[in-house]
């Protein structure tokens, strides 16, 4: 007798390699529909989804209390007291517009009573635009809301919805059909005689890919007749995005599968070294994957586990998680209440093999810091806080894949949409990007804590006019943090559209009539806004707004487009995305700090990679307002 032979013997981590690629040649892609956001619930992007108006899109009122000017209540203390009359404020209740006029809320609680009038009674000053939800405070027009391949969750939903997003494009439900073969197979609703066996296997997997959310498709079971064999297979192609042969895979006489994959498409690979398992026949018809199961139970959930869930993820980029709990260190402190038990949401990532857990921000109205967090830290409400590098507990969310947030490139540090974009780049490949925006400083504190992978900085020298080399010389003398080469962006004053207030440049600022909207300390922006103003001879407590901060520039830009502010100092490509007027001012180099022992990180070279890329530099061309030399050069300190 002939010895059965196998077309290969490829281990598995090669043959799903070689699997992939061929079906990406072929181009096997997941279809895609236009959905309204209401029907979208646990469907996945196709493409990224930038939100159409800022949220809030007025100021609003974050508490119940009343409105006023700030001034008014100036020198108010528990042993000073002022009076206020019903001409001085306004009541308002949370989520309610400021009135015009008003620049403060003050906290219901913190309003004295009088008994003989409707006059109020303060005991303490109010501070401009305290408990006021600034514009764009959750998210602004123009950001980016979710990244390709996401999934769209409760959050999301609150999130496209109140950023003015009627329908998003999102990929079809996956089809796998399942196609029982050979004569000795029988319904499981019969007792099977001597020589039959229940078919079970397409059982297992149709519950198998119920569990991921996939509704199979389950064919009659077919004779080991090849043209019945044929016709189920290509009727199934027609229904489905893949199909699954079962238990026709062997290197027997019967082995169907095989020939009738080679007749209708190719077949890429059959026999896999792997035990159980071996005879699978992975092949392709009409671009789209045809996988031969073996016959045996045991290793038909070999294969679904090793070849099937890896086509799904890989190619049809279907999330593959399950909940867990994971140990992880505190990366800043956090206070408690003493009043509730607090949920707080949490970023994860993965620093020398050890987790660090970053919390978001805590407002309820947040829909921004809930669609990106990966896991909930719980506090006790006995819990008087935690320190920062505490050991805590958390609990991943359910759309959280604990592999890619090992795998994930964390940036802490400088804002620039730019970040978006190549967010949306390594999504759309299944990988990941996150951003905390700390500012420059912050993330160059952040690297000598190690709790960031990379820190994107614009940080300048203004003895030398020189940016970020200096300061990383200064703050790490031992050269242990080097600087990757990024791109350079234009910064300037964005005005309304017309720029109706005449401001041509930084001396403007000083003008009575001139509000400003600044960045925060530490942020390279605010630090060359201080620049400039020394240099134009401007005290910064002469600009009428500069303690008003935001923390990205398009916030920053939010503000003016909605007539809060006059002008700010931020980048081009935010004025493009609200249609603003923008006075160029500077040229910056807008790089990225890693520490040198990171260097050969594996993610640190895909960085590497991605900003020398055409794909982000395409995106860049689009956006305006940048520029480049050597992106991805390393500058070493003594450079």
């Amino acid at each position: 007798m002939q010895q059965a032979k196998y077309l290969s013997n490829k281990p598995i981590e090669q043959a799903i390699l070689e699997y992939c690629q061929a079906l990406a040649q072929a181009g096997c892609l997941r279809a895609t529909v236009e959905l309204p956001v209401s029907q979208a619930l646990g469907r996945k992007t196709a493409e990224a989804v930038y939100s159409r108006r800022s949220v809030p899109h007025f100021l609003a009122s974050a508490m119940d209390g009343i409105a006023l000017q700030a001034a008014k209540t100036y020198g108010a203390t528990e042993t000073t007291p002022i009076r206020l009359s019903t001409q001085d404020y306004q009541p308002v209740d949370t989520g309610d517009p400021l009135p015009d006029g008003c620049d403060a809320v003050i906290m219901i609680e913190d309003v004295i009573n009088t008994d003989d009038s409707s006059d109020i009674i303060l005991e303490q000053a109010a501070v401009p635009w305290q408990h006021i939800r600034q514009i764009g405070e959750d998210f602004c027009a123009g950001d980016m809301l979710l990244t390709t391949n996401t999934i769209i969750n409760p959050a999301a939903v609150g999130a496209l919805t109140a950023g003015g997003i009627s329908s998003v494009r999102v990929y079809r439900p996956l089809r796998v059909a399942i196609i029982p073969t050979g004569d000795e197979i029988v319904s499981g609703e019969n007792e099977p005689a001597a020589g039959e066996i229940t078919e079970s296997n397409g059982a297992m997997l149709s519950a198998a890919l119920e569990e991921l959310g996939i509704k199979p498709i389950i064919e009659a079971i077919i004779p080991d007749k090849p043209e019945l064999l044929e016709q189920a297979l290509k009727k199934n192609l027609d229904l489905s995005d893949m199909v699954l042969l079962l238990a026709g895979s062997s290197a027997g006489r019967d082995d169907y599968s095989n020939q009738t994959i080679s007749r209708l498409g190719q077949v890429i690979l059959h026999g896999l070294a792997i035990k159980p398992g071996k005879p699978a026949v992975l092949g392709i018809c009409e671009g789209k994957p045809v996988i031969g199961m073996p016959g045996y139970p045991v290793s038909t959930l070999t294969v679904f586990e090793q070849v099937v869930l890896p086509v799904l993820s890989n190619i049809y980029k279907l999330d593959i998680t399950s909940p867990k709990l994971v140990q992880a260190g505190l990366t800043r402190r956090l206070t408690s209440s003493l009043k509730y038990k607090e949920f707080i949401r949490v970023r994860l990532s993965r620093l020398n093999s050890t987790w660090l857990a970053t919390p978001m921000e805590r407002g309820a109205g947040m829909l921004a810091s809930f669609l990106r967090a990966d896991g909930i830290l719980e506090l006790d409400q006995n819990c008087e806080g935690l320190e920062a590098g505490s050991k805590v507990e958390i609990r991943l969310l359910p759309w959280a894949n604990e592999d890619r947030i090992k795998t994930s490139i964390d940036l802490i540090g400088s804002h620039d949409p730019l970040l978006d974009e190549l967010a949306d780049i390594l999504q759309a490949d299944g990988r990941r990007l996150t951003s905390a925006h700390t500012g420059s400083m912050g993330g160059l504190m952040a690297l000598r804590r190690q709790e960031a992978l990379l820190a994107p900085i614009h940080l300048l020298d203004t003895s030398s006019g020189d940016y970020n080399l200096p300061d990383i010389k200064r703050m790490f003398p031992d050269g242990s943090v080097v600087l990757i080469e990024g791109f350079k962006r234009t910064q300037g004053l964005i005005t309304p559209a017309g720029n109706p207030k005449n401001i041509h440049d930084i001396s403007d600022l000083a003008a009575a009539d001139i509000s400003y909207v600044n960045r925060q300390s530490g942020a390279g922006t605010r630090i060359l806004l201080d620049y400039l103003l020394d240099r134009a001879g401007i005290r910064p407590q002469n600009v009428n707004g500069y303690d008003r901060v935001e923390l990205t520039h398009t916030a920053v830009a939010a503000q003016i487009a909605a007539g809060t502010a006059d002008t700010g100092l931020a980048v081009m490509s935010a004025a493009s995305i609200f249609g603003l007027d923008f006075l160029p001012i500077t040229q910056e180099s807008y790089d990225f700090a890693v520490r040198a022992e990171n260097l050969a990180d594996a993610r640190v070279l895909s960085f590497i990679e991605l900003i020398s890329s055409n794909q982000i530099k395409n995106r860049l061309d689009k956006m305006g307002g940048y520029s480049w030399d050597q992106p991805g050069r390393i500058i070493m300190g003594d450079a």
